[in-house]
C-alpha cells in the first residue's frame, strides 16, 4: 500500500525524486541542468510551489510563467509540448511510485493543466 500525500515532507520527497529523474533524462535533463545552478534552492522553491498548490499555504513566491518564458528564451525558443510531455510523464510516474489517494490525483490533474497553460504562455511570449 502506498502512502497518501499529507504534508510538506511528502511533497518534498516527491519533488526530490522527480527532479532526480528529470536531471538524468537525455532530452530535458540538459535544459534543467543548464539553467539551474543551485539545485538545493530550486528543489526548496518547487516544494513550496507544490505545497502551496495542494494545501493552499503561502510557501511560494515567484512567477512560473516568467520562469518558463526565461527558460524558453535561454534555449533559443526550443521548448515544445514534447518537452512538457516528458516532464509530465516523470511527474505521474514518480507520484505513482510513492503515493496514492486524492492529493496524488490532484497533483497529477494540476500538473496536466499547468503544462498546457505554460506552453500557451511561452508561445504567446514568442509572438510578442
Amino acid at each position: 500500500m502506498l502512502k497518501k500525500i499529507t504534508d510538506r515532507a511528502d511533497v518534498a520527497l516527491l519533488v526530490d525524486r522527480f527532479y532526480a529523474k528529470v536531471r538524468q533524462d537525455e532530452v530535458i535533463g540538459p535544459i534543467f541542468n543548464g539553467l539551474i545552478s543551485d539545485w538545493e534552492e530550486h528543489l526548496e522553491k518547487l516544494t513550496g510551489f507544490w505545497t502551496m498548490n495542494l494545501f493552499g499555504t503561502k510557501s511560494y513566491s515567484g512567477n512560473p510563467m516568467t520562469a518558463h518564458q526565461h527558460a524558453d528564451d535561454a534555449t533559443g525558443s526550443q521548448i515544445s509540448l514534447y518537452h512538457f510531455k516528458i516532464w509530465l510523464h516523470y511527474w505521474f510516474e514518480t507520484i505513482d511510485e510513492h503515493y496514492e489517494g486524492e492529493n496524488a490525483e490532484t497533483l497529477k490533474r494540476r500538473a496536466e493543466k499547468m503544462h498546457i497553460n505554460l506552453m500557451a504562455k511561452i508561445l504567446e511570449h514568442r509572438n510578442n
